[in-house]
């Protein structure tokens, strides 16, 4: 059973110390690979107590974008408070922004990521607090120093998130946004700023790594202080007292063989 609590809403079946807990489930990119979707993600879903939280980049570029909405139109209609779903890059042309991707979506779809960005069944961020009372803003592409403080320097991810899902267009659709950034960029930005981060954040959009080449795609700098798991196909950049986790897969055209969601045990959904 759920119930709202000052616009946010928890999930009440079990508890720890008086406070609601949940599995909170990111999921990367995704690229129009519906396979890999339903595959992986699939036996989530259906999970008591479980959220998922997407980042975006549902289509384009993998075989089969309509059965990746289909299945995302199923949770979003079940209960949209249990399918968390972000706006990224390639959402955006649908709702505002600039036409890149050369092959566009059917026009029933194209409508359909209209419809949910009317109903605020797409959301430009999330926050969640981790079982160890870490925040961590969960947007497409990541927060740079300059988009942060173009928030007005916002100090939990909470907060940053509520202001970013008041949809900002002119930080959205810029190129140096949360739909937008690579992520050397935002790690980068961070480390000069030198300033402690005020939350940690996870990212799809973008990797500092091949997971194909099995190889390293960032600066020395960022290297020193990264890992990263392979298999699950997520990097973990560790800069200024926070934690920078990226969850695309990189599916490319034919989805990969390999790749798990970021799976949080005990989590808290604290701003969406």
């Amino acid at each position: 059973m759920a119930r709202v609590v000052s616009g946010c809403w928890w999930l009440s079946s079990r508890a720890q110390g008086g406070r609601a807990v949940a599995k909170v489930v990111i999921v990367g990119d995704v690229g129009g690979c519906a396979e890999q979707l339903v595959r992986v993600v699939g036996p989530l879903v259906d999970e008591p107590d479980t959220v998922v939280i997407q980042v975006g980049d549902l289509v384009d570029r993998g075989p089969d974008s309509p059965g990746v909405l289909a299945f995302v139109r199923e949770r979003l209609e079940a209960d949209p408070r249990r399918w968390v779903q972000l706006i990224g890059n390639h959402e955006a042309p649908y709702l505002g922004a600039e036409p890149f991707w050369p092959v566009p979506l059917g026009q029933a779809d194209a409508v359909l990521l209209r419809t949910w960005w009317l109903k605020e069944w797409l959301r430009v961020a999330a926050a969640v607090r981790t079982a160890e009372g870490e925040e961590l803003l969960v947007t497409h592409a990541g927060l740079t120093v300059a988009a942060w403080e173009e928030l007005g320097g916002p100090v939990t991810a909470g907060t940053a998130a509520d202001l970013l899902n008041t949809r900002p267009e002119e930080l959205l659709f810029s190129y140096g946004g949360p739909l937008w950034a690579e992520a050397g960029q935002v790690y980068g930005s961070w480390l000069l700023d030198r300033r402690p981060a005020p939350f940690s954040q996870v990212h799809g959009h973008s990797t500092v790594v091949s997971f194909q080449h099995c190889s390293w795609l960032c600066e020395e700098r960022v290297r020193q202080r990264a890992t990263v798991d392979w298999v699950a196909r997520h990097t973990v950049a560790r800069i200024n007292g926070a934690r920078f986790v990226g969850v695309d897969p990189k599916h490319g055209t034919a989805g990969a063989a390999r790749w798990a969601p970021l799976v949080l045990e005990g989590a808290q959904l604290i701003g969406v």
